[in-house]
């Protein structure tokens, strides 16, 4: 529970004391001053609870995060267990996918531009 609540909770008890006070006894200025008082005490109460809801929101969401973190190295480890297994029981396989890649990587890098026709230019 955030402060703000409790001090506008207070706010707020405390004006409406006041503007009973003020209706009892027939004073518009003290009844006015008290539910002016409510007024802000309600408005403070209001923002702490806005405050309590962002906070509970961004722990929420940073459980979510840490999870799907937790999940994706999971998930990294299982995946890097079986390709390291792959490689042990296959390893001329895997060198000649691996250097099939490379292959393709280097074709695709070292490509030459494409130059653009001639027949417009005159």
């Amino acid at each position: 529970m955030d402060k703000d609540r409790i001090t506008g909770a207070a706010k707020d008890a405390a004006g409406k004391v006041e503007g009973a006070f003020g209706r009892a006894t027939g004073d518009a200025s003290t009844e006015a001053s008290g539910r002016a008082r409510e007024a802000a005490g309600t408005v403070q109460n209001l923002y702490g609870q806005a405050k309590d809801a962002a906070r509970d929101i961004g722990d929420a969401a940073s459980g979510y995060a840490k999870e799907a973190l937790d999940t994706g190295s999971d998930i990294y480890r299982d995946g890097n267990k079986a390709v390291a297994s792959a490689v042990r029981e296959q390893p001329l396989g895997a060198l000649l996918i691996a250097g099939a890649v490379g292959f393709a990587l280097a074709l695709m890098l070292n490509r030459q531009p494409r130059r653009r026709p001639l027949r417009g230019y005159y």
